[in-house]
């Protein structure tokens, strides 16, 4: 789902943690109180194809909750070039909605200011427990070691997308499954103007999102334990060299490919110029585009070949929303009996299949409705081969200064420059003098 990628328009966040102080209210159970417990406002993360389809969806079912509970729920569906800065206004001045929608990159970074009620056992049991959701989805919900900052609501992974027609037409009878079947593939597939793999080179957060999959392939992380950048790691500069060699080396991308940013992979793919294109959830815009469901098959984003260690074979990032109370809401008992109804494995079916995304919350899974070829690819990955975006402070630095760093490289790739290993690690070295002391 496009808007789950929206880390790509977010600006760099700066002294996050400085604004702690300036977050009004709490309490030495989490904060808030229940000063106006007859009303909530709610700020939503624009999901559907614009806001006004998404206030029609969400008025319906925000209606249900006002009926069980008595609690009017004041919404605005906030657009996600506008949310974080919207987030980052509220953290520092104290004056926010009850609840929100955020990214899940953003947890970490929104944890540390300080501004959000942290989701203890207690929290939790409010809900209906932690166990009710996937790992994965909670893994993306704040920092390693202390207690969630939001709740996962709607979950995605990555998959691998590819055309049955032209695969057919090259007389390949399967998907690859390995990176070296991937390229061996996408060479027989690029010829008389079509192209093998699809790209978003300028595109911030789909870079990082595809290099950080391939850094734990290759036994990196991006940071240390103590959450320090390394940028420059053996690993980290093995990933994104072979990304940027898909069109450097291996050309199967198409060196145009090294300007897209606003999913014309997808277009590509569904006009029949490309036949692969790794993505999150694409079935609906390729029917908007004409494709029908037979025209396209998904598979699993490829592994190295022989890697035993199940660390290497991540193959997709942790996508999806999460869904934040504010520290000092005065109504933080409706808070949670809202978060509670937005989680409900109701509303968890009824919202997801909207969206196109997977519920977090794991018995509304087993809804037939994610049993889809596509689905259940994005289902089995979030499940058992996903993993989250480094959870620090300096997540939203690290998607600009390193997607920044890959993009300048898929520039170079498309100009016939040389991309080198010594290239793309001064890449990385510059990106990494662009972090936070």
């Amino acid at each position: 789902m496009r808007r789950l990628r929206a880390a790509a328009a977010f600006a760099t966040v700066t002294a996050l943690a400085a604004t702690a102080s300036g977050c009004g209210g709490g309490s030495a159970t989490g904060g808030g109180g229940n000063d106006s417990p007859k009303s909530l406002t709610y700020w939503a993360s624009n999901q559907g194809p614009n806001i006004e389809a998404d206030k029609k969806l969400l008025t319906a079912e925000l209606k249900k909750f006002e009926q069980q509970s008595g609690i009017e729920v004041k919404l605005e569906v906030v657009p996600w070039s506008d949310l974080l800065n919207r987030i980052l206004a509220a953290t520092t001045s104290g004056q926010g909605p009850d609840v929100l929608n955020i990214g899940n990159t953003w947890s970490a970074s929104l944890q540390a200011t300080g501004a959000l009620l942290p989701w203890d056992r207690a929290a939790f049991d409010a809900i209906g427990g932690r166990a009710r959701f996937a790992d994965s989805a909670v893994a993306a919900a704040g920092a390693p070691g202390k207690d969630p900052a939001a709740v996962p609501l709607y979950s995605l992974s990555y998959a691998l997308y590819y055309n049955k027609k032209m695969f057919a037409d090259a007389g390949i009878a399967k998907p690859p499954a390995t990176w070296d079947e991937l390229v061996a593939d996408g060479k027989r597939l690029s010829k008389d103007g079509t192209w093998g793999l699809g790209a978003e080179g300028a595109n911030l957060a789909n870079n990082i999102h595809q290099v950080f999959v391939l850094g734990k392939q290759h036994g990196a992380d991006f940071f240390d334990a103590a959450g320090r950048p390394t940028f420059t790691s053996d690993g980290a500069v093995a990933a994104v060299k072979q990304y940027v060699d898909f069109m450097a080396k291996d050309r199967i991308v198409a060196p145009g490919n090294a300007e897209y940013a606003q999913n014309q992979s997808l277009r590509d793919f569904s006009t029949g110029r490309t036949a692969m294109v790794l993505w999150q959830a694409a079935a609906s815009t390729f029917a908007a585009q004409g494709m029908k469901p037979e025209d396209w098959g998904v598979a699993p984003v490829p592994v190295p070949a022989g890697t035993p260690d199940s660390a290497r074979n991540i193959n997709s990032m942790v996508a999806g929303i999460n869904i934040s109370v504010f520290k000092n809401t005065r109504n933080r008992d409706g808070a949670l009996k809202f978060v509670k109804f937005m989680t409900s494995d109701e509303e968890q079916r009824i919202l997801n299949k909207t969206y196109g995304s997977i519920p977090p919350v794991k018995a509304a899974q087993q809804d037939p409705a994610f049993g889809a070829p596509d689905t259940s690819v994005l289902k089995d990955t979030l499940l058992k081969s996903a993993a989250p975006l480094p959870q620090v402070p300096e997540e939203s630095q690290f998607e600009t200064a390193v997607g920044t760093a890959v993009k300048g490289l898929w520039a170079d790739a498309a100009a016939g420059r040389a991309v080198t290993t010594e290239s793309v690690k001064a890449a990385l070295a510059k990106a990494q003098q662009q972090m936070p002391k």
